[in-house]
């Protein structure tokens, strides 16, 4: 029944995107976000839906959208770069099957990436890619906030509708997916236009919001905690009344402490002595493993080459019996272990060249959009009040997830690629605004000169 529901709501979603070309962008979103294909016990399972859904899109957009304000940047030059770079690793990679088996999804998320700023030529599209992109994560969301409220969750524990514990529905993943998309749930409640921001909208996301900070609590993800606490940094920040509400924040934070899970306090004490627990230690070593390996392997090894580390190290605990406390050390030998980190698997993968595309394109995304969060952030026309906003919006949706990375290999993600995606498109938009409002007012200036009198 499950498999029927999926496969006629994907196909009533497809028969939209016929009549409406855009709507297709909307099930690729749906398709790489959510995953319906796990959540199907045979049907879809059988079905290369994500690719079908790709080339409809493309292939719609070549046959009947209008490409007359369509832009490429050097951003999009840039991730074409990248995957071209990954496709020549993936080639010489150290595990040809194994990489051919990463690259058969990382390509078409990135090639997306590319793609996506080509169609998010109006505000209606970014905005309704914004708005796709929340409701999709929001699936898993939802559910997961829903069962840590009713049950607690737990370390691995949590079920995210599915058994599989990879893509968004891994813990870690999920958690700092959620704390980023609270920006753009927020700025959604000030200037959305699809759903105007009434009551009900407004009820929904601040309940969403609620959700979203749940997630690290139910899976005990050290990293949601370490996002959350990054963007409550951020948001106190910008705030007008930060001397105010930063006590608050600390007050509610501790008196929150009581009724937090036992094992979920336990958990997040490790964040300050990594080598007390054996999973945080194992990642401090791969690192260690991976640039070792990097100085002399330069170009990378392509998809999934940490198969081959192989490492000792020393993990400590506290031990306490009948004659107290002591710190314990014990040899632990572990190998075939993976990066656990977005840029040690970028350094480890694609090596010097691949490592440094990759921090490029991020570096120039989050400058573009603080140059237009800076220069909009002034203007409150009707048409331009929501610029600046979303614009923040995004950078801090951006950096959270940048944070997150450094403890979860997120680098591929097809989600990052979609903000990523939002950012230029947003940024080639406003450019080709400026420049149409400029050559206007350049012939308006010329009439004005011929029809003065001499």
């Amino acid at each position: 029944m499950r498999d029927l529901f999926f496969i006629a709501f994907l196909g009533v979603f497809f028969l939209m995107g016929f009549r409406r070309p855009f709507l297709l962008v909307a099930v690729y979103s749906y398709i790489d976000i959510v995953s319906p294909q796990r959540l199907s016990y045979f049907l879809l399972n059988s079905i290369p839906i994500s690719a079908i859904a790709f080339a409809a899109m493309v292939g719609a957009w070549l046959v009947m959208d209008d490409k007359k304000d369509c832009r490429f940047s050097a951003r999009q030059g840039l991730l074409l770069l990248l995957v071209g770079w990954c496709g020549y690793t993936t080639m010489t990679a150290d595990f040809p099957a194994e990489a051919l088996t990463k690259w058969a999804w990382v390509w078409k998320a990135i090639i997306a990436g590319i793609f996506l700023p080509l169609v998010l030529r109006t505000r209606l599209r970014i905005e309704a890619m914004t708005l796709f992109m929340i409701l999709c994560a929001s699936t898993i969301i939802i559910n997961g906030g829903m069962k840590t409220a009713l049950s607690g969750g737990g370390y691995g524990v949590l079920n995210l509708m599915v058994e599989n514990n990879s893509g968004l529905y891994e813990g870690s993943i999920i958690s700092c997916v959620a704390i980023s998309v609270i920006p753009l749930i927020l700025w959604l409640t000030h200037h959305g236009t699809i759903f105007p921001p009434d009551w009900r909208v407004k009820a929904f996301c601040y309940a969403l919001c609620l959700a979203c900070m749940l997630m690290p609590i139910g899976t005990e993800a050290r990293t949601g905690l370490v996002c959350l606490v990054i963007l409550a940094g951020m948001m106190l920040m910008r705030s007008k009344r930060k001397f105010i509400y930063g006590p608050l924040l600390a007050v509610a934070a501790l008196a929150a402490i009581p009724f937090l899970p036992t094992s979920f306090t336990q958990r997040m004490q490790t964040i300050e002595n990594h080598q007390g627990d054996e999973s945080a230690s194992t990642r401090v070593a791969v690192w260690k493993w991976t640039i070792d390996y990097v100085k002399t392997h330069p170009g990378g090894g392509g998809f999934d080459n940490y198969l081959q580390n192989s490492f000792t190290y020393f993990a400590q605990s506290t031990v306490t019996d009948d004659s107290g406390s002591r710190i314990e050390r014990r040899l632990v030998t572990d190998k075939g272990r993976a990066y656990h980190s977005a840029y040690f698997e970028m350094l480890g993968e694609q090596g010097y060249f691949g490592f440094f595309l990759w921090l490029l394109i991020h570096g120039i995304c989050f400058v573009r959009t603080e140059m237009i969060r800076r220069l909009y952030s002034r203007r409150t026309g009707p048409t331009e009040a929501w610029i600046s906003p979303f614009a923040l919006a995004l950078q801090q949706g951006h950096v959270i997830y940048m944070i997150g990375s450094l403890f979860v290999g997120i680098a591929y993600q097809p989600f990052i690629f979609m903000l990523l995606s939002l950012q230029i498109g947003l940024d080639t938009y406003l450019t080709r605004l400026r420049k149409s409002a400029a050559r206007q007012h350049l012939i308006a200036m010329q009439a004005g000169r011929q029809g003065a009198p001499a």
